[in-house]
């Protein structure tokens, strides 16, 4: 299905609209296609209902001078002020596969930089029904002192839809009635109402052992089929229940099998096992079969929890949890940690000393730690106290403290970090502890190393040399801002305190901050030093680029503004025409460079301005000319097309010309016409190139010239430029093409007969109650009233279709429903015979069957004059079961529209239908027939026009001439 809609802003101004120029503004909405429904909300906003998955389609059709541009953006719903990032800047905006979180407000904003620009807005609304979900669930409870028990059983039905869904609960194929079965109770929940309905089986009896089904449906919205789940309830209906064969708990070395087995000790229907992972999705590597999840040859990247449940919509799924832990172990890390009551930064002897060892490790609690002393096993003494788990440093952290060192204690220390049992390889890390092993770190900068500067896009080395035994990592730091380094880390940890970045750019520049890591060396107080970035580039200009127009032999100045660079002082600048130096100017680092000189025709081109501040140069370029403005073509001429003799026609071609006065005189403009190749056998050809002369324009000034013995039906290329007495300006071009009054999928069919979705460019009211509904044989509700509507289309094809109204509930008597047709353009100025209009015949067939039919009125609404138009064409009442042609003349005096007016009449039994419209040019061939001739005391249920009010229009008509 294929949705259309067309936003349309009007073409008038209030204060330009004299002066040809005009900036949008809004006038209505109407679309075109078929929508499942068009309703307006309490705001007057118009709502168009899509079903999900189907193609939407926006136009924007905006007038304006000059030809504005437009641009469509969303907001996340109804409720929200917030566009969405992105915007599409055309005047058809479509989505393939519409998807219910595309629904929301849509505006097109149209604007040419006259004036305010319009915008309009159309909400979109997304109808869906998913498949319902049903459970179960039952309680027992004690009655009458526990003499007996009662169960009650509770189906919930659940689904997902937009608009809210209808319910019908049916137990085998009956629907369940509440009001005749006091066993059940029907309800809605509050906390979900409109999307959830209970049924309550009191005190279970033996026919409540039953299939039940849920149907839910949206009435055949969009065209969306119902939906229904069924649950058979037995008195072995139970709840899932689940059994692990592992514990919750599962650590394993990597490159190992794993297998999880959810085994199902309960529940009735048979339950479904799945199997999920959190936070991440399965491994690839990972096989589900029968409840059982196996994982190949594991890594640490497999740890997580993983998640068995069991459905059978019975009760609450019944879920069990298995935290995998694949063991690992990374970077292991120790400290040297002084006496800290002491205050001390060294090893003294007499004072106590702390060894530390940390290893990241999964999992972290697992780890055992060891620890030796010149390769001999430490074991807890007055002297050495081995801290499995040290409170006082990270989780996972084992020390060895030293109390009251003596010479003794000077040895080599080991550490080693492993999983008992496990084939993951342990980790040794040795720290060799004497008064002159270990000495504080001393921090410095190299001489000439605290500002570095780098030309941008380049490569910088930031150094921070760092002593000391045993030499500690050294973190790199942004300092001046709250700002990550450049690889995306808060901190970088360097081996030899050299932080090196390529691709450096301007926002890089700052002080960098570089200190002692508080590991693998002395845990004291980090030693700290800045080093400063400094990023030179290029001087920034304003402006890039700028077109100069200026009459010539006057002065023109030009002004090169510099924003900013690095260095500030500026080493040259040059002005250059057209490739070639000026002069050399000696910079004054106070100002910015302009050049000033007379204008004429000899100095007309390209000006650049090259400043350059010794790292790099940047240039301002002026394009320097006395040549006009290009002119701006008018889009918006009320039928530009006239017909001449011998298969011709003319175009009236409009335009304005762009600032006239910022050069010199124009004094007319070249006019340039030539075919557009439309086939193999026709190539572009050139017609004729002709200066025509104007009167001097004046801003916004409408100007026109009519091309005449344009060949029927070809099109053509219009290329348009004004002349000075000096110069011609730039050349603008459209295309003109001939278009007949007749709009059809395809030239050659005059009928319409509604085969295809897009119902031939017609579209539905906004002022009407309802809408048309295109139907045929195989479409129609099997339940549908057999006395009233056709049974087919006017051909008596089952497959055709036609257009009707459905005059059962919700209608009631005088809604009506108006369904449009496309806009014809009218494109001769006079009827045959002299007369001043060219007559169109109306055609179509009509089908009212029944006992309640209404009426039916043809109205013809010429565009601009009035938003209903005349009635030309009315009947009522029951015209048996027959299709019936009627033909109508009308006269139009400009491009129309014909709409077709159902109006519902007391009962369910009045469809109306109508099939094969045509408008053709020349009057009706009459046949048998009901035209709209005018008649006194016609055939029963025509109703002609008033004759007395066409006498009077006539009358007035000829005096108003008199008076011209």
């Amino acid at each position: 299905m294929e949705l259309f809609w067309i936003l349309l802003f009007s073409i008038i101004h209030p204060y330009t609209r004299g002066q040809g120029v005009y900036a949008p503004a809004n006038a209505q909405i109407s679309h075109a296609g078929q929508a499942c429904v068009v309703k307006e909300d309490n705001i007057s906003e118009r709502i168009y209902t899509i079903r999900e998955g189907d193609r939407l389609e926006l136009q924007c059709l905006v007038k304006g001078h000059p030809q504005p541009q437009v641009r469509w953006t969303k907001t996340a719903g109804s409720a929200s002020d917030k566009f969405q990032e992105t915007s599409i800047y055309n005047e058809t905006l479509r989505i393939e596969g519409i998807q219910r979180v595309q629904g929301g407000r849509y505006y097109c904003k149209a604007d040419n930089g006259v004036g305010v620009a319009a915008i309009k807005s159309i909400r979109v609304d997304v109808q869906y029904l998913d498949k319902p979900v049903l459970t179960v669930h039952q309680t027992i409870s004690d009655v009458r002192g526990s003499y007996y028990q009662e169960k009650t059983v509770f189906l919930r039905c659940t689904v997902n839809s937009n608009p809210p869904a209808r319910f019908i609960w049916k137990r085998g194929n009956t629907p369940i009635e509440q009001s005749k079965d006091t066993g059940v109770d029907i309800y809605e929940p509050l906390y979900t109402q409109g999307e959830t309905k209970v049924l309550k089986l009191k005190n279970l009896r033996p026919k409540d052992f039953a299939n039940y089904t849920c149907e839910v449906t949206v009435r055949n919205v969009c065209d969306i089929p119902e939906s229904s789940v069924t649950f058979r309830l037995t008195n072995a209906t139970t709840p899932p229940a689940l059994r692990l064969s592992v514990n919750e708990t599962l650590v394993v070395d990597p490159g190992k099998d794993v297998t999880l087995s959810c085994e199902v000790t309960a529940g009735f229907p048979k339950p479904t096992v799945s199997w999920s992972r959190y936070p991440n999705p399965l491994p690839r590597n990972s096989l589900v079969r029968n409840g059982t999840l196996t994982l190949r040859s594991v890594t640490p990247a497999d740890s997580g929890f993983y998640n068995c449940t069991a459905v059978n919509n019975v009760g609450n799924p019944a879920k069990r949890n298995v935290n995998l832990l694949v063991r690992s172990m990374g970077n292991l890390t120790f400290q040297i940690t002084p006496d800290s009551n002491k205050d001390s930064e060294s090893i003294q002897m007499g004072r106590d000393l702390k060894l530390s060892c940390h290893v990241d490790a999964q999992p972290q609690d697992k780890v055992n730690y060891t620890w030796y002393k010149n390769a001999a096993l430490v074991y807890n003494s007055d002297s050495l106290i081995v801290l499995r788990s040290d409170p006082d440093m990270a989780p996972g952290t084992s020390s060895l403290e030293i109390v009251d060192m003596k010479f003794r204690d000077q040895a080599t220390y080991s550490c080693v970090a492993n999983f008992p049992g496990s084939t993951v390889p342990e980790l040794r890390v040795d720290v060799n502890i004497t008064q002159s092993s270990v000495t504080p770190p001393i921090l410095t900068v190299p001489a000439g190393g605290q500002v570095v500067s780098v030309r941008e896009g380049g490569s910088a080395d930031l150094v921070c040399l760092v002593d000391g035994k045993p030499r500690p990592p050294v973190l790199w730091s942004r300092a001046d801002k709250d700002l990550p380094m450049p690889t995306g880390e808060w901190a970088v940890e360097t081996r030899n305190g050299r932080l090196r970045l390529t691709n450096v750019t301007r926002d890089l520049m700052g002080s960098y901050r570089c200190q002692t890591a508080p590991y693998n060396g002395l845990n004291i107080k980090p030693r700290q030093a800045q080093v400063q970035l400094n990023v030179q580039y290029a001087p920034v200009l304003d402006p890039v680029f700028q077109d100069v127009r200026s009459p010539n032999y006057q002065f023109v100045t030009l002004r090169c503004l510099i924003q900013k660079s690095n260095p500030a002082r500026v080493a040259s600048v040059r002005w250059v025409r057209n490739g070639e130096p000026l002069s050399s100017l000696t910079p004054n680092p106070q100002e910015n460079p302009q050049l000033k000189f007379k204008l004429d025709p000899s100095n007309n081109g390209t000006y650049e301005c090259r400043v350059s501040n010794g790292v790099g140069s940047s240039t301002c370029t002026f394009n320097v000319s006395s040549r006009p403005y290009n002119a701006e073509f008018y889009f918006d001429t009320p039928n530009p097309i006239r017909i001449q003799k011998v298969n011709n026609y003319s175009y009236n071609l409009q335009w304005t010309q762009r600032e006239p006065a910022a050069t010199d005189r124009i004094i007319g403009y070249w006019v340039n016409v030539r075919t557009i190749k439309q086939n193999d056998k026709m190539n572009q050809v050139n017609m004729f190139s002709k200066q025509i002369d104007k009167k001097e324009p004046v801003k916004g000034g409408l100007m026109s010239y009519t091309l005449t013995d344009l060949k029927i039906p070809v099109s053509y290329e219009i290329r348009l430029a004004p002349i000075t007495t000096y110069s011609t300006g730039d050349y603008v071009s459209r295309t003109i093409q001939y278009s007949e009054p007749y709009i059809y999928p395809r030239p050659s069919d005059h009928v319409c007969g509604f085969e295809d979705e897009r119902i031939c460019g017609f579209s539905q009211d906004r002022g009407d109650k309802f809408d048309w509904t295109r139907q045929n044989h195989l479409t129609q509700n099997p339940k549908r009233s057999s006395n009233t509507g056709p049974e087919m289309d006017r051909s008596g094809n089952k497959e055709g279709y036609y257009m009707y109204i459905e005059a059962s509930r919700p209608r009631v008597a005088g809604d009506n429903a108006r369904l449009l047709s496309p806009l014809y353009n009218v494109t001769a100025a006079r009827g045959p015979k002299g007369s001043s209009r060219l007559p169109y015949c109306v055609s179509f067939f009509y089908h009212m069957k029944g006992k309640h039919i209404g009426s039916l009125n043809v109205w013809l609404r010429v565009k601009s004059i009035a938003s209903v138009g005349d009635r030309v064409w009315t009947l009522d009442g029951n015209q048996g079961p027959d299709w019936i042609q009627a033909n109508i003349n009308v006269n139009p005096s400009g491009p129309f529209q014909v709409m077709f007016e159902a109006i519902r009449g007391s009962g369910y039994e009045g469809d109306i239908a109508i099939d094969d419209v045509s408008v053709t040019k020349g009057k009706c061939k009459q046949e048998n027939s009901v035209s709209n001739t005018v008649l006194i005391g016609g055939a029963p249920g025509l109703r002609s026009l008033p004759l007395v009010a066409s006498l009077t229009f006539a009358l007035c008509s000829y005096l108003l001439l008199l008076y011209r």
